[in-house]
């Protein structure tokens, strides 16, 4: 049997301290979830910047000209301000992962201007953290290839022995 594949894999959800890009602007808001408040990716403690973006988050932070100058928008002294306004949700959301029954956004997700512009994930917002099960899992082989400096077996053996790394 063929395992389906999907453009959402290897791609990571969007949080509200990521940031977005609009193809005719030049600068680069955060996230601003107003869908929902009780979904948080990677934090178990509820700091609001980990809040899941979903498909009817179409507000940025800062507000106003989140996108800084709008080249659709030219002057004699330079271009004028963004003046965003969504044109729909999200696009290309992730459809198998819902949030009180909104897609969630990830890094291939798609949100049009009415203006002309095309808003995408320039970060995602997620970090990743290193834990026992990481280590456990890699393959002393290749990461020797990637760092020859560290010994990867022993660091594998001493994280088996001492409880406290990568807690």
């Amino acid at each position: 049997m063929k395992k389906s594949s999907s453009p959402h894999d290897g791609k990571h959800f969007v949080i509200q301290k990521g940031k977005a890009e609009c193809n005719q602007g030049n600068q680069y808001p955060q996230f601003k979830v107003t869908s929902q408040q009780r979904h948080y990716f990677n934090d178990p403690d509820g700091n609001p910047d980990y809040l899941a973006v979903t498909e009817n988050d179409l507000q940025f932070n800062p507000p106003g000209p989140s996108f800084g100058q709008c080249k659709l928008k030219p002057s004699s002294g330079g271009n004028l301000p963004c003046a965003f306004a969504a044109a729909g949700k999200w696009q290309k959301t992730y459809e198998k992962t819902k949030v009180d029954g909104k897609c969630c956004v990830s890094e291939i997700s798609e949100l049009l201007c009415s203006t002309g512009g095309k808003i995408t994930v320039k970060d995602h917002g997620q970090t990743a953290q290193l834990n026992k099960q990481n280590v456990k899992n890699a393959d002393p082989q290749e990461q020797h290839m990637i760092n020859p400096f560290i010994d990867f077996k022993k660091f594998q053996e001493s994280t088996e022995e001492n409880n406290s790394i990568c807690e």
